[in-house]
């Protein structure tokens, strides 16, 4: 199950403890920002993308942003498609919804978007539709073990 994967994974800085569970649902960052009564920018949404050998990119931004087509193609080299819903799972380790960069699966290659150092905070998923926890921005580095930072996101 995907939150135990994200609990076990943060466990190794004893953050495990501090995922929160909500009895509605997290699902999108509408849904998020409600629950934990924020704004929805700060959520930090995770995008499942494949790479040219169908493993995954995780980007990691702000939370109403979308990815920039050209942005992303001058990074990584090739058009940016989405996972499909059925692939998300399978190919992260997290359900739609819920998906983070804690606990994901070994071929996934994390990234995390320029948009979200606007802010001192950030509110990723943690492996399931209604849960969330509440990081810094250097936290967030260090539990995601991402590989850079990127801009691949439309301005506003």
């Amino acid at each position: 199950m995907g939150i135990e994967k994200a609990k076990l994974h943060l466990k190794k800085w004893n953050k495990d403890s501090e995922v929160m569970i909500f009895d509605t649902s997290s699902a999108t960052v509408e849904l998020a920002a409600a629950a934990l009564n924020i704004s929805g920018n700060k959520i930090a949404k995770s995008i499942s993308l494949y790479n040219e050998n169908n493993d995954v990119i995780l980007i990691v931004a702000a939370g109403y942003r979308k990815i920039d087509n050209k942005k992303f193609k001058d990074e990584f080299g090739l058009k940016a498609k989405m996972l499909a819903f059925e692939d998300v799972e399978p190919l992260v380790g997290h359900p739609v919804g819920g998906v983070c960069p804690f606990g994901v699966n070994s071929q996934v290659s994390v990234f995390l978007d320029i948009s979200l150092k606007e802010f001192e905070y950030v509110y990723p998923a943690c492996g399931s539709a209604n849960s969330a926890i509440k990081l810094s921005i250097s936290e967030l580095e260090i539990f995601s073990g991402f590989k850079k930072w990127v801009d691949v996101t439309k301005d506003r």
